[in-house]
């Protein structure tokens, strides 16, 4: 099955967060705050991914005050962070969500994110990511973690489902 029909059936997609929201860079104040900066055209397309009614989570191994922010800006509700096990915090969202899966999608950036990408019916990863991850995946964004990698592949979940031109089109009006 090609990336485009596997993303037809996505229903909850799933992101990491430092090298796929963020540019992977970690700033630290001098007082130990950790600071990050999220792409706004990233925000957007997560806002119409949500929007078309996929569920949207962010699985991410740090904690981050930052993050929590940003998910509650962007009406994320399905937040982990500080996981170890992706797959297995993939695997019990999914059961309380009623899914499987085949309709879920991950975008990770590094070799620790493959367990979840290898399992999900979708998968995807950013134009900087490692060699190894981008050979794994399904889709390959042609823009770096943090530039504008999240809102193409949102925009490749919506065209996949038929649903990007609509949406769109509604700025028209």
């Amino acid at each position: 099955m090609d990336a485009k029909a596997k993303a037809s059936r996505i229903r909850l997609m799933g992101f990491d967060v430092d090298g796929v929201l963020t540019d992977g860079s970690l700033y630290f104040t001098s007082q130990g705050d950790e600071m990050k900066a999220f792409s706004s055209l990233d925000g957007h397309g997560l806002k119409m991914l949500a929007s078309s009614g996929i569920k949207l989570a962010i699985i991410t191994g740090r904690n981050s005050r930052a993050v929590e922010l940003r998910a509650r800006n962007l009406g994320i509700d399905l937040l982990l962070q500080g996981v170890e096990d992706k797959r297995g915090a993939m695997a019990e969202l999914l059961a309380g969500q009623q899914l499987d899966f085949s309709q879920a999608g991950y975008m990770g950036d590094d070799v620790v994110d493959l367990p979840l990408l290898r399992a999900c019916g979708f998968s995807a990863s950013v134009a900087d990511g490692h060699p190894f991850v981008q050979r794994h995946v399904d889709f390959v964004s042609s823009k770096p973690g943090g530039h504008g990698a999240v809102r193409e592949v949102c925009e490749f979940i919506l065209e996949a489902q038929g649903r990007l031109s609509d949406l769109l089109e509604g700025y028209l009006r």
